[in-house]
């Protein structure tokens, strides 16, 4: 136990945020940079190192968050860098992106205010990679055995760095210009600079992964081409087809896709774009969907300076403390507030659009500028959504993004038809046990069979395809596998 009485006598504390004034003019990370390391020792210290600890079972990749606690309160930071990278691919990525379940399953959590497992992460990789810790690990030997990856989001990039550790050559094929799929295009600069995909990207290639960008399976190369070309298939490629809003109006100029709207303002942050062609500058933005994406767009909009910024969510608005129903240890829903909703904009739940109004055709359009969002409150009564009647009100929108979550993988592209892949129930792509489809030799990962979840699902099922990857190709394998394809987040 790293600290006896540290839960005791030790507060919790977090990363300290830069004001709110200064970080809505840059794309920056909103943290302070270097505010942990004073702070974090003390932190880890509040680790209680349960005898049943529960954060293993809230994190799917069964991160041993004891272990690094009591590495980080001693500032052991090697050692607790290597107890990390033991389950966890990317800590990076999590100990930025994720909304941290192991904290709610924190014993700790019961009466007090959790410890900061997430903080204590990005702390410990943040050390890592300053003092030379984290170093490619090439295979011994080679196996003699290719795998194709197709995608290169957490999921693929997670299953192409097990399998070339194995010995296995392996060629990740990504469909957009630049590797990390929703990591780099769909997660905006202030949540996290893009470095640090590129530095993993440079530790795999040195490790000896290939990266080939711009070729989307199903279209530029046939599926069943890949895969006689290949030993054996990872099908990665996410749940990227986007969830719309079938009401009057939507075709008016101006209503989005979040993933038509964010990818565009990172390439701005890439340098390969001036402006962004979809830009709130001065617009009344209206944000469909109260997750993190709406957010996401909601403090990407703040720094192309809107003129108002307005998210809706058709659920209640939750309550900041857990209620009945959602006991210790599961994932609550609770009200958040995030770092784009403290930079301000109005928050409205419990609603539904009913349509959209705009202005008449200029010359040379079809159809005119969307102008207006109208919409009604609703409630749940009987199990059933109803509108409140009197309720309908409009509201400015010259910018509206949806961010309503994502249906299911690409089929447009022809991959699943190509390859003669099955879908189970709700369209996501089938498959067994070992992570196999029905077409032998292809394994499906992360939102392509899970359907759309969190980061840290993903590197979990990128690592456990990558083991039934292994033993299809050699028999055997010592490769870590955290979850089966049938396990689900500790949720009521």
């Amino acid at each position: 136990m790293a600290d006896p009485k540290g839960f005791l006598t030790t507060g919790r504390e977090v990363a300290r945020t830069r004001p709110v004034g200064e970080r809505v003019k840059d794309w920056n990370e909103v943290y302070v940079p270097g505010s942990l390391l004073p702070i974090i020792s003390k932190q880890a210290g509040r680790c209680m190192d349960c005898g049943i600890p529960f954060c293993h079972n809230g994190c799917p990749l069964g991160n041993l968050i004891p272990e690094w606690n009591d590495y980080a309160y001693r500032e052991d930071w090697s050692a607790a860098s290597e107890r990390l990278h033991a389950t966890n691919n990317f800590p990076e990525f999590t100990g930025r992106l994720c909304p941290a379940p192991c904290e709610s399953a924190c014993v700790l959590g019961i009466n007090q205010p959790a410890v900061t497992i997430k903080n204590v992460e990005v702390s410990i990789i943040d050390k890592a990679w300053d003092s030379g810790d984290v170093t490619p690990q090439p295979p011994e030997r080679l196996s003699g055995k290719t795998v194709a990856v197709i995608g290169s989001g957490p999921a693929g990039l997670a299953a192409a760095q097990q399998l070339t550790r194995a010995g296995h050559t392996v060629v990740v094929y990504e469909r957009a210009d630049r590797i990390g799929g929703l990591l780099r295009y769909g997660i905006p600069e202030f949540k996290m600079e893009k470095s640090h995909i590129n530095r993993r990207i440079e530790q795999m290639r040195a490790e000896g992964t290939k990266f080939r960008t711009e070729v989307e399976i199903g279209k530029d190369i046939d599926a069943a081409k890949l895969r006689r070309r290949y030993d054996a298939v990872v099908i990665a490629a996410g749940a990227t087809v986007s969830r719309d809003l079938p009401v009057p109006g939507r075709e008016l100029n101006g209503v989005h896709f979040a993933m038509e709207y964010l990818p565009l303002a990172n390439k701005v942050q890439e340098g390969d774009l001036t402006v962004s062609p979809i830009t709130a500058r001065g617009k009344h933005v209206v944000v469909i969907g109260g997750g993190d994406t709406g957010a996401d767009c909601v403090g990407t909009a703040h720094r192309q300076g809107a003129a108002s910024v307005t998210q809706l969510e058709i659920m209640p608005q939750p309550g900041a403390e857990r209620n009945a129903n959602q006991p210790w240890p599961t994932f609550p829903m609770l009200y958040k507030v995030t770092s784009a909703h403290e930079e301000g904009g109005e928050r409205i739940y419990s609603v539904s659009t009913t349509h959209f109004e705009g202005s008449a055709p200029e010359e040379g359009q079809t159809v005119g500028n969307v102008r207006s969002l109208h919409l009604i409150e609703v409630e749940f009564k009987d199990g059933k959504l109803e509108q409140k009647a009197g309720t309908e009100r409009a509201i400015p929108a010259e910018l509206v993004t949806l961010a309503m979550g994502f249906t299911g993988t690409d089929q447009a592209n022809g991959l699943v038809q190509q390859f003669g892949l099955e879908l189970d129930e709700r369209g996501n792509i089938a498959r067994d046990d070992d992570y196999a489809t029905n077409v032998d030799g292809v394994y499906v990962a992360g939102d392509a069979g899970r359907g759309q979840s969190l980061i840290v699902w993903a590197i979990a099922e990128g690592r456990s395809a990558a083991r039934g990857v292994d033993r299809f190709l050699t028999g055997t394998s010592a490769l870590h596998a955290p979850i089966r394809p049938t396990d689900r987040s500790l949720t009521v």
